[in-house]
């Protein structure tokens, strides 16, 4: 007997876009349910229902700051990544406009920040986009080169989220501050995966958020370093110590410190678990198929993250997508934020790499979870023995 289409995915539910989002833990949950309905105060209040949610808000940002070796009073919750990385480089062009006007970011960044750097362009700014290489790593010497006296911000994702590339943060920090320009690095994708220290690292100003990381949707935050002028875009009651007005979303921050808690004592064995079941799909690839290829650096990647494209076969991606999904398989051609552009289905990340417009629509990326086993693994390279052979080559 024939079964639906949900009844299908239902039945295998191998969830393989863990980039895109993930699914929230049970743990994280337990931790939020008493903010719902016991502890619901506002934490502006001061009577005692606020008193109690201010102080495990501040608990809560204690905690978060610890993870990256930074002080409680430079973390500020925000509503996700995308407003933390707003706030971040309009807030510090915004801020810092009689020092300069310039301001560099890569050429693989997220949307987001690509998007608030066209509308800084509006506002008498401009912005240089620092080349990537094959790999997908910024180019240092490039760097050095572009700043120039009027650069007041530097932004370099810590890790890509189409091709799952790690930077050289440290290096790119340690030339900013040479030459005393500020450093914005988003690690929505890398933070609980990798270790992250923003001291280490010369970090000015960092970007997280939940969703990531088995937390709920809707939370994140933005480290600044103590010092950092920054102008906030939000008004109204000066919560977040001016920063980011708006009443604070508890059972959000204490969802999101609770998972971040969970990834960061667990992160080394999980990062572990997740490099050997991607290198199993990436040695499967090579055995079963000649024209297979990987998005991005080989082995300066997340544990848990792969690109790859079938030469040729590129223009095809979206019809593999959906077989897969036909057989309870979900699995991403990118990311997740760029599909919502019906203009223009071509990744500027892969063009960035070199890849050309055609090749640039064709990627398959898997990102692995917490909840990813062997045998998930072994079902969707099954599944892609029998997709694969399906699709139409170019060159055929």
């Amino acid at each position: 007997m024939l079964v639906s289409r949900n009844e299908y995915i239902m039945k295998k539910g191998i969830y393989l876009d863990n980039a895109a989002t993930t699914r929230i833990d049970e743990r994280v949950l337990e931790a939020m349910l008493p903010y719902f309905s016991t502890h619901y105060g506002n934490a502006s209040s001061l009577h005692s229902y606020g008193a109690i949610v201010k102080e495990t808000m501040d608990n809560s940002r204690q905690k978060l700051a610890s993870f990256l070796n930074a002080q409680r009073d430079e973390i500020y919750f925000t509503s996700g990544g995308t407003e933390a990385n707003n706030l971040a480089v309009k807030g510090v062009a915004i801020a810092n406009s009689s020092k300069g006007n310039h301001i560099i970011v890569s050429a693989i960044e997220h949307d987001c920040i690509l998007n608030a750097c066209k509308w800084l362009e509006t506002q008498g700014f401009y912005v240089s986009y620092l080349p990537v290489d094959h790999d997908g790593l910024v180019d240092l010497v490039s760097l050095k080169q572009l700043i120039n006296p009027k650069t007041i911000l530097v932004s370099v994702m810590y890790a890509n989220n189409e091709i799952g590339t790690i930077e050289p943060i440290t290096e790119i920090g340690k030339i900013c501050h040479e030459h005393n320009v500020l450093f914005h690095t988003d690690a929505c994708q890398s933070f609980g995966k990798i270790p992250i220290d923003i001291v280490k690292d010369n970090i000015d100003l960092l970007t997280l958020n939940a969703h990531k990381i088995y937390g709920p949707k809707g939370v994140g935050a933005l480290y600044i370093r103590k010092g950092v002028a920054i102008t906030p875009l939000l008004h109204g009651g000066g919560q977040e110590g001016g920063i980011r007005s708006s009443t604070e979303n508890i059972p959000g921050i204490i969802g999101f410190v609770k998972a971040a808690e969970l990834c960061i004592d667990e992160m080394e064995k999980e990062s572990r678990r997740q490099k050997l079941l991607r290198d199993r799909i990436t040695d499967f690839l090579f055995e079963k198929f000649d024209d297979v290829y990987i998005n991005g650096h080989t082995e300066q990647r997340l544990p848990g993250h792969l690109s790859f494209s079938f030469h040729g076969m590129e223009g095809e991606t979206i019809r593999l997508l959906l077989l897969l999904d036909d057989m309870g398989i979900a699995v991403s051609a990118g990311s997740a934020c760029s599909s919502n552009d019906k203009s223009n289905n071509v990744s500027h990340v892969l063009q960035a790499i070199g890849r050309n417009p055609f090749e640039a629509r064709g990627a398959i990326r898997i990102s692995l979870g917490r909840y990813t086993s062997i045998y998930e693994i072994e079902e969707l390279l099954n599944s892609l023995l029998i997709t694969v052979f399906q699709l139409n080559s170019i060159f055929s």
